[in-house]
């Protein structure tokens, strides 16, 4: 007779497996409360101590972790002095496995717990199992996902086993689940002890779903979420629409980032390409939308553009004009839900954004590496601001120069903003010089460049850039300061009374 271990925390599904299994032969050996659960449903499974002989012990610490659990698992079946050993010994092979884990996650994550239940959480005898059992997978059968329960019965009833390929598979996935288990217990204590680079980093996620397809047609990709995700796109709910891209995901992921430097405010943007190509804001919905398409209507084309606050119809039937991907926003009235779902593939997300920003690590690959750095959060304020021109700027150029700052910050580098009336009106992305950048967003703007506010991420290494935003009638500048020619671009501001501001800060975006 075969002989099934089964231990769960999670009893989803289980008191039909094991039905299944003593139908077809298997005896059942249980544990704690998987063991109440299976006899009130009748299944009289036998005790974990009867196989060991030891009671379980320490509150239930120490139950499995016993040779004859252990030798049962790891013999190799095809091994004559192995079979021999557990013949003398008394000790009967285990044929198949079911365990999943304590939930240390859902531990983790519940609201005031204590470290005390997070460590009794950590399951030992668990992993310990289900290692050995994948261990010699030729033999055994490891099932730590209810998922597989039907797949396993299945084959269990056409064949009198699992498939070799079967196994196989199942055990790469328990080493899945423990290598993720491990690297979140990990995680936890290592944050516990403060240590925000440790000598060895295993990051975990778990899958969302496939995509059709990555950046471009011939690439395959799938999209994975964090351990705790908040403020996050994985967290949004897909409310309309045909299923997100990588592109999308990655474009989403740029707006909700931009989106979040804008609490407290009525805000707008559009975005193309993880670059903002428009951003408003107003004093109402409306008015920042009016503001986020007036500053590139052309760009917006295809574009996804992300709100602050609920769309209401008159938005909707603005947005209704243009050809949009997707749409991000808290909510959605009833009727401009209606007038937005006639578009048959237009993403309509929703997502909370005042959930917190619950990562404080970006992580990004490289060839075989991993560059790991604090997210760019640093905020500017008026008192942070430093005047380096004869001209001080207004009321008005300082509130016009931290909002372009705040945009500033969320293009690629090397990255020129231009601002008015609250709203960008020219942005250069991604040049291999600033003033390059700068031509394009002066170019873009046009004659609202004339009365507009001047941001760059970074310092200016010749006064080349300035020269060029006075040309085109910008009033004042805001950027980080720091080079060597700083005093050539101050000269061009006074030249031209123009006011400039140092944050002291710079944003680069790679």
């Amino acid at each position: 007779m075969k002989r099934a271990l089964v231990s769960v925390s999670d009893k989803t599904g289980i008191v039909d497996f094991v039905k299944g299994l003593k139908a077809a032969g298997y005896e059942i050996i249980s544990t704690g409360g998987t063991k109440k659960a299976l006899d009130e449903a009748g299944l009289a499974p036998i005790g974990i101590s009867e196989v060991t002989g030891f009671p379980e012990i320490l509150d239930g610490r120490v139950k499995t972790l016993h040779p004859k659990v252990h030798g049962g698992l790891l013999a190799v079946r095809s091994n004559p002095d192995h079979m021999a050993q557990l013949k003398e010994l008394n000790i009967e092979c285990i044929d198949l496995v079911c365990v999943n884990l304590y939930p240390f996650k859902q531990t983790v994550q519940k609201e005031g717990v204590s470290h005390e239940e997070i460590i009794e959480n950590i399951d030992i005898g668990g992993p310990s199992m289900l290692r050995s059992a994948s261990k010699n997978y030729q033999s055994v059968t490891v099932v730590t996902d209810p998922a597989d329960y039907d797949k396993v019965l299945n084959e269990i009833q056409t064949n009198g086993d699992t498939t070799l390929a079967t196994r196989e598979a199942l055990a790469a996935k328990v080493f899945r689940t423990t290598a993720q288990y491990d690297a979140m217990i990990a995680d936890y204590l290592t944050k516990k002890e403060g240590n925000e680079f440790p000598e060895k980093l295993t990051i975990t996620f778990d899958k969302v779903q496939d995509l059709r397809y990555g950046e471009n047609p011939h690439q395959k990709a799938a999209f994975y979420k964090g351990m705790k995700p908040q403020y996050s796109l994985a967290n949004a709910q897909q409310l309309h629409g045909k299923e997100l891209s990588y592109n999308n995901i990655q474009d989403g992921n740029a707006a909700i980032e931009i989106l979040k430097d804008f609490e407290g405010q009525h805000a707008a943007l559009g975005l193309k390409h993880m670059n903002p190509c428009g951003i408003g804001i107003g004093s109402s919905i409306e008015e920042a939308w009016d503001k986020c398409f007036e500053a590139d209507s052309v760009s917006i084309f295809g574009g996804i553009v992300a709100f602050n606050d609920v769309v209401n119809v008159a938005v909707a039937e603005k947005l209704s004009k243009i050809f949009l991907e997707i749409v991000i926003a808290p909510d959605f009235e009833p009727e401009a839900f209606k007038i937005l779902t006639k578009k048959k593939n237009i993403r309509l997300l929703k997502l909370d954004v005042t959930q917190e920003v619950n990562n404080k690590f970006k992580y990004t690959n490289v060839n075989d590496g991993l560059l790991v750095q604090e997210l760019d959060t640093k905020k500017i304020t008026k008192d942070d601001l430093k005047c380096i021109t004869d001209r001080k700027p207004t009321e008005e150029e300082i509130d016009q120069l931290l909002f372009a700052w705040k945009v500033v910050k969320h293009v690629k580098s090397n990255a020129i903003v231009l601002v008015k009336d609250n709203m960008t009106v020219g942005v250069g992305a991604g040049q291999m010089n600033r003033v390059g950048a700068a031509e394009i967003a002066i170019k873009e703007a046009g004659e609202k460049a004339k009365g507009s506010v001047l941001a760059s991420d970074a310092f200016f290494p010749y006064r080349d850039t300035v020269d060029a935003a006075i040309k085109a009638g910008v009033t004042a500048v805001i950027q980080p300061g720091g080079s060597i020619r700083d005093q050539e671009s101050i000269d061009a501001c006074n030249e031209a009374g123009i006011a400039m501001v140092y944050t002291g800060v710079r944003h680069f975006k790679h």
